[in-house]
């Protein structure tokens, strides 16, 4: 798992995390990753802030893999200093944790940004699992 090229608008950048079949054999994906920001690279990392929200911009379908082909869902994060401070409560991340559909284990990328700390905040939106990258 990857993160891809960034694009901004409007105070909130927009980037691929790609998902790439690294088995011998055709794979499966539908629906949307799990994602978060964290403290640290690892299991023992905590959240920081609130979990990406789902958008309808791109249609839930399956998704099958080939060997060695990549697939990817967009995350858009909006930056922490469109909302009140007080209400937001900024704070640096650095880890993005995520669960690709349907699965239990999570992978880690790096991923650096200012969030809020404050849950009631959404600052995250990631989109349905498509092909390429």
């Amino acid at each position: 798992m990857t993160k891809g090229a960034s694009n901004g608008a409007a105070g909130t950048i927009y980037t691929n995390i790609d998902f790439t079949n690294t088995t011998g054999s055709a794979c499966v994906l539908e629906g949307y990753p799990g994602v978060s920001l964290v403290s640290a690279g690892s299991n023992a990392g905590r959240q920081v802030g609130d979990d990406a929200k789902r958008t309808t911009v791109t249609p839930v379908r399956q998704v099958t893999l080939a060997a060695g082909q990549t697939a990817h869902a967009i995350l858009g994060v909006a930056d922490a200093l469109n909302y009140p401070a007080a209400r937001c409560k900024p704070v640096n991340a650095h880890w993005l944790k995520v669960f690709p559909p349907n699965q239990r284990a999570a992978a880690y990328v790096s991923f650096s940004t200012k969030t809020c700390g404050n849950r009631k905040v959404s600052t995250m939106t990631i989109s349905a699992i498509k092909s390429g990258s």
